[in-house]
């Protein structure tokens, strides 16, 4: 029996990271809240040297070193410190860093940092990984030394894989996957599959990349959720997601590719290698991926890409769609961001993703392959939405929006009808 497209096609993410919904909880913090005292130059100093010291123990796996940062009053945060550093143990660290970016006063020996870590990971990481986290530090009688006595996610920001137990670490040939809570077996496995994804995407994508991926598989998804800051309700059906920042103009920042175990583990072989693929596609492609592009382009795409070696039907790919165009209820549009919105009804967010698929197909079938890489870094090369794609088209395909929709909407109707 074919695996149905709409459950092997719910991995799914617009790339964007979780910037918005940091600054979002940022609008929103209480506006009463009392002030606090803005600490002196010489103690931020003196802070960003316990965490440097802190950040020496982590790349050294010096548990001594690393507990002697910690306050030592605080029984519960040492121990659960030191067994985070042990959950960390196997993963190759390459670099490991704190920046102090903000530092306020809670009377003479307490304070509250406002940090951004920043690690990357060995062989794979090309520029680190960045989380907003809040770290509380304290002085101990009447010490000059700081003690580090709490440290959490920044409001809005996600949490960490090796916050939720003993990382597990199977490198792959182009992969690398870090799971918690998980079988060897399973975690090689889906290493076997993003090494396949790899050369797949490659094919499909011209510009130079890292070509290697990281791949996180937490214990659930509600873990999952804890790993992107996001409602557990959002990510039930979606078998993986790929989190990082926006890139455009050729820079690549990291990004990682997080399992939904439950939902993966349901796909058969040909829905984990799409899901694979789809999102090892929008790693490939991220430096040339910026605000200005749609996400019909970068999922339409991406579901090219991954889709590009399977020997199914436009139809068996896009049966929603399908279903809708054969009961005479043609889109009238090319698929808007709010119709990807994990929360929208199922059929609607399949259709969104097929829709955007047979756009990518009708470009490369009708203008050529070249021309859609074309289309595509045309559009990420601006850094705003406003005019990108109508400017694309023009230049790239000699179209327009209005002439585009019309031959995409008789390009539905001539493979789904």
């Amino acid at each position: 029996m074919a695996v149905r497209t709409q459950d092997a096609r719910r991995g799914r993410t617009r790339g964007r990271g979780t910037a918005g919904a940091v600054l979002a909880a940022l609008l929103l913090a209480p506006a009463c809240a009392a002030p606090r005292d803005t600490v002196p130059g010489a103690t931020a100093q003196e802070i960003g040297a316990t965490l440097d010291r802190r950040a020496a123990a982590v790349l050294e796996h010096d548990t001594d070193a690393y507990m002697a940062a910690l306050d030592p009053r605080a029984a519960t945060f040492r121990a659960a410190q030191r067994t985070e550093l042990e959950n960390l143990a196997d993963v190759p660290l390459e670099s490991w860093a704190y920046e102090v970016k903000d530092v306020t006063g809670e009377g003479a020996d307490r304070v509250t940092a406002q940090v951004e870590l920043r690690y990357r990971i060995k062989d794979f990481d090309r520029v680190p990984m960045s989380y907003a986290r809040t770290v509380q530090l304290v002085r101990r009688d009447g010490a000059r030394t700081w003690y580090v006595a709490a440290d959490r996610a920044a409001d809005g920001a996600p949490g960490q894989l090796w916050q939720q137990g003993d990382v597990e670490v199977v490198r792959g040939t182009h992969s690398l996957v870090l799971g918690v809570g998980r079988r060897t077996a399973e975690l090689r496995r889906i290493a076997a599959t993003a090494d396949a994804a790899v050369p797949a995407v490659t094919g499909g994508w011209p510009e130079p990349w890292s070509e290697r991926v990281v791949v996180l598989v937490p214990e659930s998804v509600e873990d999952m959720a804890g790993l992107l800051a996001s409602p557990v309700a959002s990510y039930r059906d979606i078998a993986a997601v790929t989190t990082g920042e926006v890139g455009g103009g050729g820079r690549a920042p990291a990004d990682r590719v997080i399992v939904n175990p439950q939902a993966y583990g349901m796909l058969g072989d040909f829905g984990q290698r799409v899901v694979l693929t789809h999102e090892t596609t929008h790693v490939a492609t991220r430096a040339y991926t910026s605000a200005a592009t749609p996400v019909w382009l970068s999922e339409g795409f991406a579901d090219r890409v991954a889709y590009s070696r399977e020997s199914r039907t436009a139809a068996e790919i896009a049966p929603e769609l399908a279903e809708a165009v054969r009961a005479g209820d043609l889109p009238a549009r090319l698929p808007s961001d709010e119709d990807f919105g994990f929360g929208e009804d199922a059929a609607e967010l399949s259709r969104a993703y097929e829709g955007a698929w047979l756009a990518c197909e009708m470009i490369a079938r009708e203008w050529g392959e070249e021309e859609l890489t074309a289309f595509y870094k045309a559009v990420g090369s601006r850094s705003e939405r406003e005019g990108a794609v109508e400017r694309a088209m023009h230049t790239v395909l000699a179209t327009t929006p209005q002439d585009f929709t019309a031959r995409w909407r008789e390009y539905l109707r001539a493979r789904l009808g």
